[in-house]
């Protein structure tokens, strides 16, 4: 029996489980993102986010084509991901042109957040650098949507606050209460989180709205407004603790939805999108549970994950009974080669 002689390499530092997790998890993400840019900017016609737009899509194609390079030379599977034929680009346009940008926005403001994790767990310098210009890029892109949403007069700014007079200590364990007696006011990080995930739930909402609308099957049109309604329901409880705190509440400025019902992208490209936004809900839910300090705030929480995470397993099997979704790549199971 003859076997092949293995590629000489300059180096032979191989991809560790975390830098083969991370750049497989973004190729997917990367892939779904080409996808919808792709499509937003076939119907963009507003000349000032256009160039923006096409930026984002540069970006987001560069990292797919760094991580094949990446996967080519170790000799490991490239993710098959989203392609070409999971969009439609003869479907009308669905979502109005504000919500291109709005979609830049939240995805690298969703890409920072990402990229500075998942560096932390690579040490193969190659791979974090390329984790390194991710996180700038996408601040750099997050940066220049905001900018643009701040001249169009649709970014809507986190609530303003006092500052205090003097530093303060902690004196009473009634800090922490919100749920019995008198609650105290919230704090700045409590306060910031509240308002991020309204923000993001909207964005949700008009994604699901969009889904909703033109996917034909019924069953599958029942548990994506199940989603919006979710969604919908956090925004309800966020908002209503802000009028608690005589704070106004977050209200969209915009409908971004069209009223086209014909569907631009494939099943299966719409539901890895709802897969994202529910891993990145339980993340940052749980984010906003550790950062919280009074008990009502983390009894919300708590009942958000349980909820999202029961939404998402069933996210999870119809895309498993479908074929959908992507094993991600697994150990050598020992017990099998040892039987």
């Amino acid at each position: 029996m003859s076997f092949q002689k293995p590629q000489v390499k300059p180096t032979n530092i191989e991809l560790s489980c975390t830098e083969i997790g991370g750049l497989w998890g973004v190729y997917i993400q990367e892939s779904l993102t080409v996808c919808f840019l792709t499509y937003l900017l076939h119907h963009l016609q507003d000349g000032q986010i256009l160039p923006l737009a096409q930026e984002a899509l540069n970006v987001s194609k560069g990292r797919l084509e760094k991580i094949k390079s990446f996967f080519v030379s170790e000799n490991f599977p490239v993710p098959a991901g989203l392609s070409e034929g999971d969009v439609n680009l003869a479907a009308p346009a669905l979502f109005h042109d504000t919500f291109t940008l709005s979609f830049i926005y939240m995805m690298n403001r969703l890409g920072m957040i990402n990229f500075a994790f998942t560096a932390t767990n690579n040490v193969r310098l190659d791979v974090l650098d390329f984790f390194n210009e991710c996180i700038h890029t996408s601040t750099e892109m997050f940066g220049k949507a905001v900018r643009m949403m701040l001249e169009k007069g649709i970014y809507d700014r986190p609530p303003k606050m006092n500052y205090p007079h003097k530093i303060e200590y902690i004196e009473k364990t009634s800090f922490l209460d919100g749920i019995f007696g008198g609650k105290r006011p919230l704090n700045a990080i409590e306060l910031s989180e509240i308002f991020f995930n309204i923000e993001r739930n909207y964005f949700s909402v008009i994604i699901l709205l969009g889904f909703a609308q033109v996917i034909e099957d019924k069953k599958l049109k029942d548990l994506i407004i199940r989603g919006k309604k979710i969604s919908e329901q956090q925004i309800e409880l966020f908002n209503n603790l802000l009028m608690q705190e005589d704070l106004l509440g977050t209200v969209p400025v915009s409908m971004e939805v069209t009223d086209s019902t014909v569907s631009p992208f494939s099943d299966k490209l719409i539901f890895s999108m709802i897969n994202v936004l529910n891993s990145v809900d339980i993340i940052l839910i749980s984010h906003a549970l550790a950062l919280s300090m009074r008990d009502d705030l983390t009894g919300h929480y708590t009942k958000i994950i349980a909820q999202v995470m029961s939404y998402g397993k069933d996210i999870f099997d119809v895309m498993v009974k479908q074929k959908w979704i992507e094993q991600p790549p697994l150990t050598t199971n020992r017990k099998k080669l040892l039987e």
